[in-house]
């Protein structure tokens, strides 16, 4: 259940936008921001506030692929696959988190700090291999920083 800060915080949002419903990625976010992820819950009570069907916000939630619809570590890593990044690089790195954390995208690791998932294209393609960690784009990867990189993430 959304708690009335979380609302405060969606509706905040909405004022920027001519109609409710355009707050609906916004209100996603807070959500995610807040709770780590998605559940069906929060899709129910964001559809109510925002004079939408539960069915129009899952869509959304889905369809966005920086909204997570199941739970995740503390740390959300989204690595690119695109062509351009795996041309740069990405099987390396794909290749470090199996032999360094025994992790595929996926799945969590088993303290619970990282969860590895794949995103189709972070839109830096002339900066690859990219990923993402929570908020953070990291450009330019090499597999030899990932370990300082993923440091900052305790």
């Amino acid at each position: 259940m959304l708690t009335e800060e979380l609302k405060d915080e969606i509706l905040h949002e909405a004022e920027l936008y001519e109609e409710l419903r355009g707050a609906c990625i916004d209100a996603l976010l807070v959500v995610q921001r807040h709770a780590g992820w998605v559940d069906d819950e929060s899709i129910k009570d964001i559809a109510a506030l925002l004079k939408m069907t539960p069915d129009e916000v899952d869509s959304v939630a889905t369809f966005y692929n920086l909204i997570c619809r199941r739970p995740v570590g503390r740390h959300a890593i989204r690595l690119c696959t695109s062509v351009s990044c795996w041309i740069m690089g990405y099987g390396g790195i794909l290749a470090y988190f199996k032999e360094r954390w025994n992790l595929v995208p996926g799945q969590t690791t088993s303290d619970g700090r990282f969860t590895l998932l794949p995103n189709q294209c972070l839109g830096t393609c002339d900066r690859g291999p990219a990923l993402m960690i929570d908020d953070d784009l990291h450009q330019d990867v090499e597999v030899s920083k990932l370990d300082a990189i993923l440091a900052r993430y305790e």
